[in-house]
């Protein structure tokens, strides 16, 4: 800790001022070389080799990282004694005591690794995601880190694109609202609480977009489709509190987004009121030489401030070149004073200045009982069971040859994964370790003993051997986490090679065979769900995945998770989503399905989004609406009665979707409004009703400006996208 008592020399440092009165009378006394240090981000910062500069107030902020796509590699780790020794320098040794920002990428995890985010959204659950984001904020400041880069928001119907495994899934709902909940998890209601760190809502704006689904790529869209699909989940994080955004990468329709003055400080900074820090992607202004916009980096610095990016990330731009720009007066100081005022203004939010150091004497940083219960719970609820020919739930007491049930018998569990813990974390667990890991082979052996029998599957031939003398096989299938994440895309969403080839032999052998597959975005599944007789859907599910693996396929919890992205026929379908707006040849999806669209194949989605099953069957009623009409400023609630029609409990995602069959602009063909988790004992029906507003029907019309239409809407409930039944409201425009 650090003497923060304030001295007529140092005022702000006076914890009980406001905020915004600390940072007047810090910045009332900063030279403007002082603030130019504040918008400077180094990584992986030394503390004697920087000395100098930290003692000058010439840097603000670091990260550690390995490097520019630092989730493909691992580093050292947070330097705990490095952080301190910086700290030291700058508030003892510098002349306003400024502490430094130190941020780490904790994506879905520090030391306990939960399922990546793409397998959190699969939960559909708020409470899960904030509970994840809770456990990594507080394993991450034990280490002093002050700052994270997630939640990744970007909407994306794109699986060649590596990055959907750090979304949220692809509907502004589902991403938004739990981006929402991981901001509240990190952050909570006091960011200075020594538990919690600051949030970052990334990467605005249009990166989900990529051409081609090709990382770094340009993106052509317009403000229109901006505004009524990709910036949604961004106004749901601003409007959470996340303390910072993070600018992308890509361009968006001709302008790199670290120069888009518009979307930044316009829309972003002016129209939604954010107070708070955008910080640039890795050298993302130096980029902006090489996207073609700027001839130098002294250019590009100008460019990136005056469109309203804060603080510069590594490339050096701000600190060689914004101190000459200021007094040439090509750069108004103003844009620059608001820049240092959005950084400072977070350090005190966050309370830097009173708790700078990182140092917990005696703080333990491992996973503990408490955390792997969350992680268990996350894990579980990612798994989606999206194929039940009767062969699970699995029972683990059953003797061989009994020819009943689902009675497993001897069981061999085979596959790349059964024992590589590294390999279940996912992408971007920069601090997790594999030896952590509860792997599916120590899971499984726990509740089958002797009676299970495993193969790494690095020996196809010896796998068959195995497999004949099995009564059923486990196959974990899917994608090593190296090819999912950043600059790790690729042009066919197929199983990684020879994978089938395994599959296509146990399968003919005619004995159950379980495909469990995990991965970091949506594959093409059609083969594995022809051959197999039962097939889970796991994402990469962090350190408890065996335990949470193993609980599903005994039925010691109920497979509940959805799927919060399509998957497609296949790669040539791709783009395929709930995105889908009517077109000018009218497309009945339940009449036309092979109407003019492929000539070698039909167009629908092989799953569907929101689809999963469970180890029971669920029935839905027709919903029913509270009113015809609805005012547009009013609500209506919509009731639809669920049944649990077979033998067991289970926990269904009852989904609410609408249509606005004729606004401005063309609309989603139809869209998630809102879901409900709703528990059901076996033969209990229970009515689900949700709260509609007419303000969830709004959309940004011809003008940009958001609009609820009068007229018809159509409402529809189900337990995924393309199973839905109907009813209609009409919009009025008296109250």
């Amino acid at each position: 800790m650090t003497d923060s008592s304030a001295t007529p020399s140092r005022p702000w440092l006076d914890a009980t001022l406001p905020v915004e009165e600390r940072v007047d009378l810090l910045m009332a006394r900063m030279t403007l070389a002082e603030k130019v240090g504040q918008t400077h981000q180094v990584a992986n910062i030394d503390p004697d080799a920087d000395a100098e500069a930290i003692r000058a107030g010439r840097l603000s902020s670091s990260l550690y990282a390995s490097g520019a796509t630092g989730g493909n590699e691992r580093d050292e780790g947070v330097l705990v004694g490095n952080i301190d020794a910086a700290q030291r320098h700058a508030v003892e040794g510098s002349r306003l005591g400024i502490p430094i920002l130190f941020g780490r990428d904790v994506i879905h995890g520090h030391r306990t690794v939960a399922p990546i985010p793409l397998g959190l959204a699969a939960s559909f659950d708020t409470d899960v995601a904030e509970a994840v984001g809770e456990i990594a904020a507080r394993e991450a400041a034990v280490d002093g880190v002050a700052w994270t880069f997630t939640p990744m928001v970007d909407i994306s119907e794109e699986p060649r694109w590596g990055r959907v495994a750090e979304s949220l899934g692809e509907t502004p709902v589902l991403s938004g609202r739990l981006a929402a909940s991981i901001v509240r998890g990190f952050q909570g209601d006091d960011p200075s609480d020594a538990d919690r760190i600051a949030a970052c809502a990334k990467h605005f704006a249009g990166y989900g977009l990529a051409a081609g689904g090709r990382d770094y790529d340009t993106v052509s869209v317009g403000e229109n489709t901006l505004r009524n699909l990709h910036l949604r989940p961004f106004k749901a994080a601003v409007d959470a509190g996340v303390h910072t955004v993070m600018a992308a990468f890509n361009d968006v329709d001709g302008t790199p987004m670290h120069a888009h003055e518009h979307l930044i400080r316009e829309v972003l900074k002016g129209e939604w009121g954010f107070d708070g820090v955008v910080v640039a992607d890795w050298n993302g202004i130096g980029q902006i030489v090489f996207q073609g916009v700027a001839a130098d980096d002294r250019e590009a610095a100008a460019l990136a401030i005056r469109a309203g990016v804060d603080l510069d990330m590594v490339s050096g731009a701000y600190l060689a070149h914004l101190e000459d720009l200021v007094e040439s007066g090509e750069v108004d100081l103003a844009l620059v004073d608001d820049a240092v005022r959005r950084v400072l203004r977070l350090k005190f939010r966050l309370g830097l200045f009173e708790r700078p150091y990182a140092a917990r004497p005696g703080a333990a940083n491992a996973p503990t009982p408490e955390t792997r219960a969350v992680a268990l719970r996350a894990a579980r609820a990612a798994h989606v069971l999206v194929k039940n020919a009767g062969v699970l739930p699995l029972d683990p007491h059953a003797d061989a040859g009994t020819g009943t049930g689902t009675g497993t018998g001897k069981v061999l569990l085979s596959g790349p994964f059964v024992d590589e813990g590294e390999a279940l974390l996912g992408t971007w667990t920069l601090d997790g370790r594999g030896e952590d890991v509860v792997t599916p082979a120590s899971a499984l052996r726990e509740r089958l003993g002797d009676r299970l029998d495993v193969s790494d599957g690095r020996f196809s031939d010896r796998t068959l051997q195995q497999a004949r003398r099995a009564d059923r096989t486990v196959l974990l299938l899917g994608e090593h986490p190296s090819r999912s994440g950043e600059a790790n895309s690729v042009t066919d969403i197929r199983l990684p090679h020879g994978q089938l080839d395994v599959l296509r032999a146990v399968a003919g052998l005619g004995k159950p065979v379980v495909a469990v597959v995990y991965t970091g975005r949506p594959l093409d599944l059609s083969e594995v769900l022809d051959l197999s007789d039962a097939v889970v859907v796991v994402w990469h599910p962090g350190v408890e995945a065996g335990n949470a693996l193993a609980s599903v396929l005994f039925g010691e919890v109920e497979p509940h998770g959805r799927l919060p992205m399509t998957f497609p026929l296949t790669t040539g379908h791709i783009p395929t989503s709930t995105h889908q707006r009517p077109t000018g040849r009218l497309i009945r999806a339940d009449v036309d399905l092979d109407e003019g669209r492929y000539l070698d194949a039909l167009t629908y989605a092989r799953l569907p989004f929101g689809f999963g099953l469970s180890y029971t069957t669920v029935e839905y009623g027709a919903p029913v609406v509270s009113s015809p009409t609805v005012a547009r400023d009013g609500s209506v609630t919509v009731t639809v009665t669920v049944t649990n029609t077979g033998e067991r409990p289970c926990r269904e995602v009852v989904q609410l979707y609408f249509r606005d069959p004729v606004a401005q602009v063309t609309r989603p063909l139809v869209e998630l409004t809102d879901w409900a988790l709703v528990d059901l004992a076996p033969g209990q029906a229970r009515d689900v009703t949700f709260d509609v507003r007419a303000e969830q029907f709004a959309y940004a019309g011809r003008d940009l400006c958001a609009r609820v239409d009068e007229g018809e809407i159509v409402l529809l409930t189900g337990p995924d996208s393309a199973r839905l039944q109907s009813t209609s409201i009409t919009v009025r425009t008296d109250s």
